[in-house]
């Protein structure tokens, strides 16, 4: 668990929420199975099923609200690295449910990495983990 359950605030999950769905939202098709995604995430990361509404909506408003994605990469820069890697791994899952990665996409991961101080060779591993999992 990234955040504990006690500990978290739906604050700070809204935020992670933010950066999830801004990278379902980037190719201009934010899909149903985009948001499950998220909403599993965001559950094994201290989300509860009582308020996990809340924080995507909330995620949606921030998202929606800001001009930047350093307005919500903070939450996600600051957690220890297997932590960052599951949301990586999440980005990742996201941007391949449609089985392709457009330029926005990969551009976006590309912005990420060194916001959130990831090597670049580790970038790359999980994306073609990831890549290999959902594209069969």
């Amino acid at each position: 668990m990234f955040f504990k359950k006690n500990n978290s605030t739906k604050d700070d999950l809204s935020k992670v929420a933010a950066l999830l769905i801004y990278a379902a939202k980037i190719d201009q098709n934010y899909s149903t199975m985009e948001e499950e995604i998220i909403k599993k995430t965001l559950i094994e990361i201290g989300a509860n099923n009582e308020n996990i509404k809340e924080i995507i909506d909330n995620g949606k408003k921030i998202e929606e609200n800001s001009n930047q994605i350093l307005d919500f990469t903070k939450e996600v820069k600051n957690m220890e690295d297997e932590n960052k890697i599951k949301i990586i791994e999440t980005l990742w899952k996201i941007i391949y449910s449609n089985n392709d990665a457009d330029i926005y996409e990969t551009n976006l991961m590309r912005r990420l990495t060194g916001l959130l101080y990831i090597d670049s060779k580790l970038m790359g591993d999980i994306k073609e983990r990831i890549k290999k999992e959902i594209i069969k």
